[in-house]
C-alpha cells in the first residue's frame, strides 16, 4: 500500500501515478477512471473533499456538477470539457486531462476571488446604469407627484422589498408614498411621528443617515410599513432626500425577515440613489413653482376677451411668435365708459424687449393706466403722467402707445386717437379706402418731455379703425 491508501494491486500504473506531477500540485487534483471510481487525489484535494478516498464513487464523494461532467466525458470517450462549479462557498474551474492509462485527472483551479470581483464589478456597473436611468427618469418627471412615484417604483425594484417616502413638512400628518416590489405605488396620510423611527427625524432635517444596524425592525410603527407588506421586516434603512439647499424628505427602505440585510455597500448606494432623487424632487418643485408663477402671470397679463361695448364693436387678437414667450411687451386693454354716453378707452402698446422683463414693465404700465383713467378725457395729460411715473422706476424700458377714445353717436362712432411713438391707426372706409390717422407722438418712458397730437375721426356704418 502506498501513501494514497489504495492497494498497489488494485491500482494499475502505480509506478507512473506515484511519481505524477499532479501529486505536488498546489491545486486540488482528482483522478478517476471511466467508471467514475476515484483512483487518486492529492493533498490539496483531500483537504477540499475530506470525505473522498480512493476507491470510492466520484458521484458519492464529489459535487454533482463534477461527477456529471466526468460521466459525460466518459460516455463520449473524449477527454472532456472544462467546467465550473461551487464547493461550498468557493468556486472552481475544473480542467480535465487524460492520463496514459485512459483515466481522467480533474485539476480544480479556484477562481472565487475573480468571480466575486466580476460579480461586484457587474453589480457596480448595473448600479451605475441604474443611477443614470434614475436621473433621466426622475428629471423627466416634471411634476412633484410624478417624481415621487418614479422614485418609489425604482427604489422598490432595485433597492428593497418595500419603500416609504416621507416629504419634508411641518404638519401633524404627512402624505406618504408607499411602494412594494412588483406592486403599485399608492399614497396614504400618516401621523407625523417621525421620532418613532430611529434616524427619521434627522433624515427629514437633512442630516446623514443612521446605520441600519442601529434600527430595530421590530420596533417600527405600523404606519411605517405598507399595509400589503407580508412577513416580518428584517432590515431597515433610513436615508435623507437632500434637495437644493433644503431637504426634500426621507426614504425608508424595508427588506423582509427572510431576506439578507443591507450591507454597507447597499447603504452607500441607497444614499447615492437618494441624493439623485432629492435633486430631481427639488428640480420638479422648482419647475412647479415656476409653472405656477407663469400661469398666474399669463392669466393676469394676457389681453382681455373683447366684445361689444356700448353699441361699439371692439375685436382684438393676440398671438405670440414663440410659444415660450407667451407673455411679453405687447398688450391691449379696453376700459368701458360709465354709460353709453361716456367714452370708452382703448389702449394698445408695445414695451421694448421680449420675455419676462418686458412683461413686468407691461404689467406696470397697464396698472398705471388703470389708475389714470380719471384723466382719460385728456390724452396728453394721461401720457405725461404715465411718462413721469415710468421715469421714476428702475426700469430703463420704454414703450409705444396708441390711445383711442370711442363713443357711439347715432349711427356713427366718434374717435379721438393719439399715438405716442406707435404706428398711427388705420381707418378702413366703407368703400375699401385705407386712411392713415394723422397722429404722431414721442415714446413713453424715454424722455422727460412728451409730445403727442390727438386727432378726431368719425366711423360710419361698416367702417373700421385698426390699431
Amino acid at each position: 500500500m502506498d501513501v494514497t491508501g489504495v492497494p498497489s494491486k488494485d491500482r494499475p500504473g502505480q509506478e507512473r501515478a506515484a511519481g505524477a506531477l499532479w501529486q505536488a500540485a498546489p491545486c486540488p487534483v482528482v483522478v478517476a477512471d471511466a467508471g467514475g471510481r476515484v483512483l487518486e487525489l492529492n493533498e490539496a484535494a483531500a483537504r477540499l473533499f475530506p470525505r473522498a478516498e480512493p476507491g470510492a464513487s466520484l458521484g458519492a464523494m464529489m459535487p454533482g456538477w463534477l461527477a456529471e461532467a466526468h460521466r459525460t466525458a466518459a460516455a463520449s470517450g473524449a477527454e472532456g470539457e472544462p467546467v465550473w462549479g461551487r464547493v461550498g462557498e468557493r468556486s472552481f474551474d475544473a480542467l480535465p486531462t487524460r492520463t496514459p492509462d485512459g483515466d481522467t485527472a480533474w485539476w480544480l483551479v479556484e477562481d472565487t476571488d475573480r468571480r466575486q470581483a466580476e460579480i461586484a464589478l457587474s453589480r457596480e456597473r448595473g448600479r451605475t446604469a441604474l443611477l443614470a436611468d434614475e436621473s433621466y427618469a426622475m428629471l423627466s418627471a416634471l411634476t412633484v407627484d410624478r417624481c415621487l412615484e418614479v422614485t418609489a417604483r425604482l427604489a422598490a425594484e432595485h433597492l428593497a422589498d418595500a419603500v416609504v417616502i416621507l416629504p419634508a413638512a411641518s404638519r401633524q400628518r404627512l402624505p406618504a408614498v408607499f411602494a412594494l416590489r412588483g406592486g403599485t405605488v399608492h399614497r396614504r396620510t400618516v401621523p407625523d411621528d417621525s421620532a418613532e423611527v430611529p434616524g427619521l427625524t434627522e433624515a427629514l432635517q437633512g442630516f446623514p443617515p443612521t446605520s441600519s444596524r442601529w434600527i430595530d425592525p421590530g420596533g417600527l410603527p405600523s404606519w411605517a410599513v405598507p399595509e400589503e407588506f407580508d412577513g416580518p421586516v428584517g432590515a431597515v434603512v433610513v436615508t435623507p432626500l437632500p434637495g437644493h439647499g433644503i431637504p426634500e424628505g426621507a426614504l425608508i427602505l424595508l427588506r423582509r425577515g427572510d431576506e439578507s440585510g443591507f450591507s454597507r455597500n447597499d447603504e452607500v448606494f441607497a444614499r447615492l440613489f437618494a441624493a439623485r432623487a432629492g435633486a430631481a424632487l427639488s428640480a420638479a418643485r422648482a419647475y412647479a413653482e415656476r409653472t405656477e408663477v407663469m400661469t398666474i402671470l399669463t392669466r393676469e397679463m394676457l389681453p382681455p376677451q373683447l366684445h361689444r361695448v356700448h353699441r361699439v364693436d371692439i375685436a382684438g387678437g393676440y398671438r405670440a411668435s414663440v410659444r415660450s414667450e407667451l407673455i411679453g411687451g405687447d398688450f391691449y386693454d379696453v376700459h368701458p365708459g360709465e354709460d353709453e354716453g361716456a367714452e370708452s378707452l382703448v389702449i394698445l402698446g408695445d414695451v421694448c424687449g421680449k420675455g419676462l422683463e418686458a412683461a413686468v414693465t407691461t404689467f406696470k404700465i397697464r396698472n398705471m393706466l388703470r389708475a389714470l383713467l380719471p384723466v382719460a378725457g385728456d390724452h396728453y395729460r394721461l401720457l405725461s403722467l404715465l411718462n413721469a411715473a415710468l421715469l421714476t422706476t428702475e426700469s430703463t424700458r420704454f414703450a409705444t402707445l396708441v390711445l383711442a377714445s370711442a363713443v357711439r353717436d347715432g349711427d356713427r362712432v366718434r374717435l379721438r386717437l393719439t399715438s405716442a411713438g406707435h404706428p398711427p391707426p388705420l381707418i378702413v372706409r366703407s368703400g375699401g379706402v385705407v386712411e392713415e390717422a394723422p397722429t404722431r407722438g414721442s415714446l413713453i418712458g424715454a424722455m422727460t418731455d412728451v409730445h403727442a397730437t390727438t386727432v378726431r375721426v368719425d366711423l360710419g356704418p361698416g367702417e373700421t379703425c385698426v390699431l
